[in-house]
């Protein structure tokens, strides 16, 4: 357990806790400041006047000086911090359960990873352009499942349906196209396995859709008979297209990362790879998808605009335990004490007799 776990007990048959208990640390400090404050007034100041007189004249000798009034003034500096440490720390006494919902809808991201994607028409790289495509997803997601296809000339789930939008984050940044066991760009495997992977999920959405990140190059596999098994399931395509139509060289890396040149084709010409942009239109229309390409802005802000728009169904149903906060009955007590302290004179003046 660290300081930043809520601390939960319980006094007198009430559930009782706090939810920064951290902050308690500072309660120690006010207390201590107070107590430092009271003997400061008390002790230092009595030996003070003790090396300049004597006790039976050192009330004569200086009328104007008072020990009391900023003992009182420390003390209460001292308990206002140490009740404002308190209320910091989110006291909380009593509970109360309440069943939540989360409603949604089931997403898959197919992400192409095939060396095509590594062709630096979008900087910093197509799979890099990716990426930050479907992170700006996730932020914009409100509370759909997401999970994640990762394909090249063969497809693996990276990602199982989730609603914890950081762990899908972490999972995406793993991806490399050097590790992809098999080249080209199996798109077909890549959405039996997508259609797998929403048609087995829990409780799962009535409205249910793959988004294909990729630059449409090379598409291989049974995509016609996996388009059917979709249309089957009234499972849709969103295809967001990766890269330009103009033509790219494909960079080759060496085991350090460095570019050591491009990749050839049989005949020792350099390999240029272009979006293709109809086959990804024809893929979307047979689904009653959409196609999307922004090549100077973000796509993804209009593919979440979309997936908002569809029939959302209940995800998720539990209990949870709602506590009851009480930093007001600690915050206003120390605002009280506080003011009353500013408003103790530092010293009691009286009339010379």
């Amino acid at each position: 357990m660290t300081l930043d776990t809520p601390v939960r007990f319980t006094l007198l048959g009430y559930p009782v806790g706090f939810a920064q208990p951290w902050s308690l640390l500072l309660a120690g400090v006010g207390l201590a400041a107070g107590l430092l404050g009271i003997w400061i007034a008390l002790g230092r100041r009595r030996r003070v006047l003790g090396l300049i007189t004597e006790d039976r004249f050192a009330a004569r000798l200086t009328p104007g000086v008072s020990q009391l009034l900023p003992a009182l003034q420390s003390g209460l500096y001292g308990v206002a911090l140490l009740l404002f440490a308190i209320a910091l720390g989110e006291p909380q006494c009593g509970s109360s359960s309440e069943l939540t919902k989360r409603r949604g809808i089931d997403v898959v991201v197919a992400l192409d990873a095939s060396k095509s994607m590594l062709a630096r028409d979008v900087p910093p790289s197509r799979l890099e352009r990716a990426k930050l495509e479907l992170s700006t997803l996730l932020d914009d997601l409100k509370g759909d499942r997401v999970g994640l296809v990762v394909f090249a000339g063969d497809a693996f789930i990276q990602c199982p349906l989730t609603s914890d939008y950081a762990a899908a984050k972490m999972f995406l940044r793993a991806v490399d196209p050097e590790q992809m066991q098999q080249g080209g760009t199996n798109i077909g495997e890549a959405l039996e396995l997508s259609k797998k992977v929403l048609t087995s999920a829990d409780r799962g959405a009535k409205d249910r859709v793959i988004i294909l990140l990729s630059d449409g190059e090379d598409l291989s596999g049974e995509i016609q008979e996996a388009v059917e098994g979709l249309k089957q399931e009234n499972i849709k395509i969103f295809t967001v297209g990766i890269g330009s139509e103009t033509g790219e060289p494909i960079p080759m890396f060496d085991r350090r990362g460095n570019m050591v040149g491009y990749q050839k084709d049989a005949n020792g010409e350099t390999v240029l790879t272009r979006l293709d942009r109809t086959a990804l239109e024809s893929l979307a229309q047979a689904t009653g998808g959409e196609f999307f390409y922004a090549p100077r802005a973000v796509a993804m802000n209009d593919v979440a605009a979309r997936v908002d728009k569809l029939q959302k169904s209940e995800l998720e149903s539990r209990v949870t335990v709602r506590y009851d906060e009480r930093f007001q009955q600690y915050l206003i007590p120390g605002l009280l004490l506080l003011a009353l302290g500013m408003l103790v004179p530092g010293s009691a003046r009286r009339r010379m007799a």
